[in-house]
């Protein structure tokens, strides 16, 4: 059984490189709190994050519809914390949802997971940045990080409704191409040839990636 362990909430803090008068909220912590999870619009003029109570800093690249919830595997986590050498807690990599018993890495684009009342849809990897390298303070953490894949997946929301730790996740509905987050992941950072594989998710695939995998573009992650 899959299971939620924790539910990961960021305030707007400083970066760690303090190099930037721009907040972040990517330090997320662990809460006992039932949190509510709705749609939070647009990028730009919407909620942000698809929880209540999750702050995010930068609009531009962050939240929306389609990244509202950032979720992460436990065991990912208890893997880092062996290569680097230190203590991971949830939240660690600014993921919302915190899970065991689920590969989120490998999950399909367009699976739907039922956690607690809500339903929530994989939509893509998460491409990692400055910000999130700023935060580990690992030397040349995303190249570290982009090698091994192991990107975790966003999700959107499809039925609103309240999480918790502890609530089972339910795979209630998967594909049958596949797309997955990891593969999207590869295609779009390091391995430019996979990316017509992408469309083969049709309309599963968010418009964005769509317009990438067409036109043969990927995100620079050094």
């Amino acid at each position: 059984m899959a299971v939620l362990l924790s539910v990961n909430l960021g305030r707007l803090r400083p970066k760690a490189s303090g190099r930037s008068r721009h907040l972040t909220g990517i330090d997320k912590r662990p809460t006992a709190d039932a949190v509510e999870v709705r749609a939070p619009g647009g990028k730009l003029d919407g909620l942000g994050s698809g929880l209540v109570g999750d702050e995010i800093g930068d609009h531009g690249h962050h939240g929306g519809d389609e990244q509202a919830v950032y979720a992460y595997a436990r065991e990912e986590l208890d893997d880092w914390e062996q290569r680097l050498g230190r203590e991971l807690r949830n939240g660690m990599f600014g993921e919302n949802l915190t899970t065991r018993g689920l590969v989120v890495s490998d999950a399909v684009i367009g699976e739907r997971w039922q956690i607690g009342d809500a339903v929530l849809q994989v939509t893509g990897p998460r491409i990692p940045c400055g910000t999130f390298r700023d935060h580990m303070a690992e030397q040349g953490w995303l190249r570290t990080f982009s090698v091994t894949a192991r990107s975790g997946a966003y999700l959107m929301v499809v039925t609103p409704g309240t999480v918790r730790a502890g609530d089972e996740v339910t795979v209630v509905h998967r594909p049958d191409h596949s797309v997955t987050s990891r593969l999207a992941f590869r295609a779009l950072t390091r391995e430019r040839e996979l990316l017509p594989d992408l469309l083969a998710a049709g309309d599963d695939l968010p418009e964005e990636l769509r317009e990438m995998a067409e036109a043969g573009e990927t995100y620079r992650v050094s």
